[in-house]
């Protein structure tokens, strides 16, 4: 049964940053009836409060161990003759400071959330400033952002990991759908080949396309121009017209981020930048993709079509993980408490285990949660085993059914996003 999708309707003014997503979309119910003011009557008011005192606190613990780790670094490795032991500190530096870097990333994602302050402007300072650092369109990402939190695993109009259906995943492997089930998975050495290409490239691809959205998330069709799809053009299909100074905002913070390498470049070296920065960026833009895309992307997760669909499905159909000592103390709670995240995007990190105890008992089944295995391997497990959708039963109507991941070999991006872009675009309603 095809699906016609419409686009989403946002206010005059612009984007709605402030309101809650079960206030401007449909809130429905989970568990025996369970209302978005059940949960929050169930979490103590403090954890919505953002405190001051203990944003800084992260943040300048988290600016001192990067300035700690550059410091020590060049004190100490490049006088090092043996190069083997010169090269393996390099290496470790890179990855300890892609923890650190990933954990600042982290903190301008609070800011994009109005959860470092109780002030918008302290908000939007801090984040455009912490997240330029790192080459993200701070305003351009809040806004997409904003969008996939208000239509959380909504297939039509979602932002983030958005998998193809069974007709489309056929199409971009070009067989009939109906031979989906004579497919053999990928050899091991081309899962680990497509999986390091999504966690080198992920990020910086998705804010240059939009890769992993679906089309009805964008405010106009889908273009085929260089940029048109991206964060970082003001007339990008992503954004509105209202919002253009904003995108040109987040460009001139990027672009003052990378004059300030390039000029490190000339004085340093561009070998030494490369060392000290953009190896521990790599690690950031590998931790980036490989968190979100395991928050939504789970064997025994569900997706939705949109007359199925809901706020509290969708914000229920993501999963809390473990990460350990690195997730709790390094990345701020971003993958042990994504649930919470999801249904009060407001709160900040330092509350959200408090407030996840809280809500358990009300989510029941509707509460997701994966922390007995490993990080890591779960990635591999997602990459093999949730490669496209389908309805739990097909006779049932779309507003009745949920659609559930299944495996196969992943098919090539390139083509996979063209043939999907296509197919989505002929369901859009002029």
């Amino acid at each position: 049964m095809t699906t016609t999708i419409q686009r989403p309707i946002f206010s005059a003014s612009g984007l709605d940053f402030e309101s809650h997503p079960a206030e401007i979309t449909k809130e429905g119910e989970i568990n025996k009836h369970v209302s978005v003011q059940d949960l929050r009557n169930a979490i103590p008011a403090h954890c919505f409060k953002p405190t001051m005192a203990k944003s800084l606190y992260y943040l300048l613990r988290d600016l001192g161990l990067a300035s700690g780790l550059i410091y020590a670094t060049i004190q100490i490795v490049p006088g090092i003759s043996n190069p083997f032991i010169r090269s393996f500190l390099w290496v470790m530096y890179g990855w300890m400071q892609g923890l650190v870097m990933t954990g600042i990333w982290v903190i301008g994602h609070e800011c994009g959330h109005s959860n470092f302050s109780t002030s918008s402007l302290v908000n939007d300072i801090m984040g455009w400033t912490l997240h330029s650092s790192l080459l993200t369109p701070y305003f351009s990402w809040k806004s997409s952002h904003r969008r996939h939190h208000i239509f959380a695993n909504n297939l039509a109009k979602d932002h983030n990991y958005v998998p193809p259906q069974r007709e489309e995943y056929a199409n971009s492997l070009l067989i009939n759908a109906d031979r989906l089930e004579e497919l053999t998975e990928d050899s091991p050495i081309v899962t680990f080949v497509r999986l390091m290409i999504q966690q080198i490239f992920g990020f910086p691809w998705y804010l240059l396309t939009n890769i992993t959205a679906s089309q009805g998330s964008l405010h106009k069709r889908h273009s085929k121009n260089i940029l048109g799809n991206s964060h970082f053009l003001p007339h990008s299909t992503i954004f509105r017209p209202e919002e253009a100074h904003l995108v040109i905002m987040s460009d001139v913070g990027v672009g003052v981020m990378a004059a300030g390498l390039y000029y490190a470049s000339t004085k340093i070296g561009f070998n030494l930048v490369a060392l000290l920065y953009l190896q521990p960026y790599m690690w950031v833009n590998n931790w980036i993709v490989a968190i979100t895309y395991l928050h939504h992307t789970h064997p025994k997760l569900p997706k939705f079509e949109p007359e199925a669909w809901t706020f509290l499905k969708g914000a229920t159909a993501t999963v809390d993980r473990e990460f350990g000592f690195i997730g709790k103390h390094m990345f701020h709670n971003i993958i042990e408490f994504h649930v919470i995240h999801h249904l009060f995007s407001r709160i900040p990190q330092y509350h959200a285990e408090e407030a996840t105890k809280k809500i358990i008992p009300l989510l029941g089944d509707a509460y997701h949660s994966d922390k007995q295995r490993r990080f890591l391997p779960s990635l591999w497990e997602s990459f093999k085993q949730c490669q496209f959708v389908e309805p739990d039963d097909a006779a049932r109507e779309p507003k009745d059914r949920a659609m559930w991941y299944k495996p196969g070999p992943s098919p090539p991006v390139e083509a996979m996003m063209t043939k999907k872009n296509k197919y989505m675009s002929d369901l859009i309603k002029e």
